[in-house]
């Protein structure tokens, strides 16, 4: 290894020595960070405006009542995401990442006309289909990756990581007034509006930035992500991560609704608090991490959290206030580690293949809350929802362990 390569790693003594002033955002990262949260936020926002009102919202469309294919129509999007993650990842390292966003936003905007003017319950599934096949998360985050120096890549990635928990929190009061005001078409209107809202988004605001780290001596090959133990451990991580979020989701709501008294219209009153308050909490831990280098043993011990934290849910779902408390904590070590993650796989990743490295990341994230959702809710069925957290606990445990094994993450 080169002189200047052993004294540029981030994770290495003299990164830990540099001045502090050298790990502020410039503006051009600020700009790029703050323009790419926004877009990953709106893009999310119209994706989960459809959730929680789909089920009952879709009786007033043929076929409407049956239980299958409305699941099919919430599913269909994630199984076509976690196809096109990695052939849309590896596209924006051929052909860059505003243009994959920018075709990736159109499958979205036509995939919600379609669904805006559909009679049947098959044509919303062609159309969540079609939104489905453009997966620019992977586009989005190699796109903060290349517009971001190491040392501040996990500050810029918690701006993304953050905006799933607000985008979320923010549909659970927007999709009940959207559909009382407008029904389910209108809510398939907005959803396309907020996809062309990204559109000008990537097209315009998103700035021009370098490609931090580009130069590499030798060229690796695609199929060196798919082998690299490292990047295999963290798609491991992200799809335990969204599984267990999944799984919660599943018995949450009638859990809060039972203890504090609260209708599925309201329950919004509880989320929206719990994700503030964890989002301002996580910014401290994510400074610490970056000024102490200490990326491996932050995400060891949020791990450790969340299986913690799933272990005594249990026990503390008999109290309202308990179960808040234990969601904030969920939510602190969830907003860190979306944080953490991706920008240890941008890391870890060839440069060349950067955008390949976070499509099967992303798929693996796909892949997680497919199978959170499917097993939490049969688990919840046959075994009861105390099995579910205990189900997080002993993925989060096998998790922490394989996590032990990070090699290239430093400190």
């Amino acid at each position: 290894m080169s002189i200047k390569s052993r004294t540029s790693r981030p994770d290495s003594p003299h990164a830990a020595r540099q001045p502090r002033e050298k790990l502020k955002l410039t503006p051009v990262e600020r700009k790029a960070s703050i323009s790419l949260a926004l877009l990953f936020a709106v893009r999310m926002l119209g994706l989960f405006l459809l959730t929680p009102v789909f089920a009952d919202a879709a009786k007033t469309l043929t076929n409407g009542n049956n239980a299958a294919l409305v699941g099919a129509a919430i599913g269909a999007y994630g199984i076509t995401q976690a196809i096109m993650q990695i052939p849309l990842g590896m596209a924006s390292d051929k052909l860059g990442r505003r243009p994959v966003i920018i075709f990736g936003m159109l499958l979205f905007v036509l995939g919600g006309i379609i669904c805006a003017n559909a009679e049947s319950v098959t044509t919303v599934i062609i159309g969540r289909a079609i939104q489905g096949f453009g997966a620019v998360s992977a586009a989005i985050t190699a796109w903060v990756a290349d517009a971001t120096r190491p040392e501040v890549r996990t500050r810029a990635m918690a701006m993304v990581g953050a905006s799933i928990g607000v985008s979320f929190a923010v549909s659970l009061v927007l999709s009940p007034l959207l559909v009382e005001w407008s029904g389910l078409p209108g809510l398939f209107w907005v959803i396309s509006l907020l996809g062309f809202v990204c559109l000008l988004l990537a097209t315009f605001i998103v700035p021009v930035v370098p490609m931090h780290g580009q130069a590499v001596s030798q060229q690796s090959r695609a199929a060196d992500v798919f082998k690299h133990a490292d990047l295999l451990r963290l798609n491991f991580g992200v799809f335990c991560l969204h599984f267990i979020l999944m799984s919660i989701f599943v018995v949450a709501p009638p859990l809060l609704m039972e203890l504090g008294s609260y209708t599925v219209g309201n329950l919004w009153e509880v989320y929206l608090p719990v994700i503030l308050v964890a989002f301002v909490l996580m910014v401290p831990a994510v400074f610490y991490t970056e000024t102490r280098h200490i990326h491996k043993l932050s995400l060891e011990v949020c791990v450790a959290a969340l299986a913690i934290v799933m272990a005594v849910m249990p026990l503390a779902s008999q109290s309202f206030v308990a179960t808040m408390i234990a969601f904030v904590l969920f939510f602190i070590a969830f907003n860190i580690l979306e944080a953490l993650q991706p920008s240890m796989v941008s890391r870890f990743s060839p440069p060349e293949h950067k955008g390949l490295a976070l499509g099967f990341y992303n798929m693996s994230q796909a892949l997680g809350v497919a199978a959170g959702g499917a097993i939490g809710g049969l688990v919840a069925r046959y075994a009861g929802p105390p099995k579910v957290f205990l189900l997080g606990a002993l993925l989060a445990a096998v998790w922490f362990f394989v996590s032990r094994g990070l090699k290239g993450a430093g400190r």
